[in-house]
């Protein structure tokens, strides 16, 4: 990996006070977490006792690194001397009652990074946990980050897009289980007694997907031979560019889950439904962020000429081609999106070369929100299975499904004197499968999304160095 340089922000907390990663307290706490890492199961419980145990008074040693560091390394930190101490405290217990499966609810409940959203805020953060798009075991992981909030940034959130649990947040430093393609910092992740009432933040790290975005997006470009305006050329070669792109994106697509005209609970929570049902909300929020982004364009702001772009590219470039096809929610919403554009000839594949319409891009992007959104509206007077099979007959209208499908053939062909969550025994793994055009293009991307695990701003590979 290549080292790449960004700009610094001026204001906020950037440049004050000694760097958490600089200081010798970092590495020692590093290396002890992974050394911990080692040794735990897939629940964070060690079993000092087992063939491969390290024995509990090396388990003991190795946690008393970790939070002797802790308690260094805070004092760089003191708008989080609660949660540091508190975590420390989290630490010695699991140690005292022997390495069981761990419960870092008190520190959990002092972590409040959205309370004091300041542009440059540095945090140190150590908790098992799983990595969402990483490990999933529940490993101790530590990391340190920097929080993006910008003037702009806090006053559309303050004034238009009300989000006071959104945290934007880059990377510093990172132990195993975010050596990964995870760029989230999510409170349900952590391990605990017992799961809150409620979660006081949701942290999403911007420059991993802005990283991630551009190596992607120009593989994609290459292989498509697209002709790119010079304003979208110019983004891609912008780490900064595509970081206040992407958290705002990432700020007014979280809080449409819980706005609009929404016939069920909007994160579907505990609830088994089609995964298309769960594409279809993951993609309302993205264009909902990409309608909003529309209107901020039209006011002179450029993060919102920006967040369009990278919602067509990402969506039709990234997502289909990422991961398994086994209920793959993210990647059935990009496929329809591409189709979607296709059907109405904004987007052209011809002469084995992509062409966008960008003037008619915008306005039939927003009538493909306008059509999940009546869907959603017509819903709230629906019985839940007849709301799925309308969403299906959405979703078919401009995807081929599978051509083994029960639920393509209807609700003749299904047992509907069943509980609803019964027939999504039902849906094949892979109810729309890729396209020709997708099975092309996933050759092609497959390998460049792989190389992008544990990309950050600041080492992306195949760039060069400022």
């Amino acid at each position: 990996m290549t080292e790449i340089l960004v700009r610094e922000h001026p204001e906020g907390e950037l440049s004050s006070g000694e760097r958490v990663i600089d200081h010798p307290a970092w590495p020692v706490l590093k290396a002890a977490v992974e050394e911990i890492r080692a040794w735990q199961s897939a629940d964070g419980s060690i079993d000092v006792a087992g063939a491969d145990a390290p024995g509990r008074p090396a388990a003991e040693a190795a946690v008393a690194r970790v939070a002797e560091a802790v308690t260094e390394l805070s004092p760089l930190l003191p708008h989080d001397a609660d949660y540091h101490r508190a975590l420390v405290a989290d630490l010695r217990r699991w140690a005292a009652d022997g390495f069981g499966v761990p419960d870092f609810l008190d520190s959990l409940l002092a972590f409040r990074p959205a309370e004091g959203r300041t542009d440059g805020r540095r945090h140190l953060v150590v908790f098992p946990m799983y990595t969402q798009n990483g490990n999933p075991d529940r490993n101790l992981e530590a990391v340190v980050l920097r929080t993006v909030w910008p003037g702009w940034l806090a006053e559309l959130e303050r004034t238009r897009y009300d989000n006071p649990l959104f945290v934007g947040i880059t990377f510093e430093d990172f132990t195993a289980g975010y050596d990964t393609h995870s760029a989230v910092l999510f409170p349900e992740t952590v391990a605990v007694r017992e799961a809150p009432e409620r979660f006081s933040w949701g942290a999403i790290f911007c420059d991993r997907e802005a990283a991630r975005f551009r190596v992607v997006s120009e593989a994609a470009v290459a292989t498509l031979g697209l002709d790119l305006p010079g304003d979208i050329r110019e983004m891609l070669d912008d780490q900064d560019r595509c970081q206040e792109a992407f958290v705002l994106w990432d700020m007014i697509h979280d809080r449409a889950h819980s706005h609009g005209d929404l016939p069920f609970d909007p994160f579907m929570i505990k609830q088994r439904q089609p995964f298309w049902m769960y594409g279809l909300e993951e993609l309302r929020c993205d264009l909902t962020a990409f309608r909003e982004a529309v209107r901020l364009a039209g006011e002179g702001l450029p993060q919102g000429r920006d967040v369009q772009y990278a919602v067509i590219f990402d969506r039709m470039f990234r997502f289909p081609v990422t991961g398994e096809r086994v209920k793959n929610y993210d990647g059935l919403g990009g496929q329809l999106l591409f189709a979607y554009l296709h059907r109405h000839d904004v987007v052209r594949w011809t002469d084995n070369t992509l062409r966008i319409d960008w003037e008619r891009a915008p306005e039939v992007t927003q009538r493909l929100l306008g059509e999940i959104e009546q869907l959603y509206r017509d819903g709230i007077d629906r019985p839940k299975l007849v709301h799925w099979f309308a969403a299906y007959d959405l979703v078919s209208s401009y995807l081929a499904p599978h051509p083994g499908s029960v639920w393509a053939k209807g609700p003749g062909a299904l047992d509907v004197s069943l509980p609803p969550r019964k027939l999504v025994d039902e849906v094949l793994p892979d109810e729309f499968p890729l396209s020709m055009f997708y099975e092309a293009l996933a050759k092609k991307l497959r390998g460049v999304i792989a190389s992008t695990k544990g990309i950050t701003a600041r080492h992306t590979p195949g760039t060069t160095a400022a």
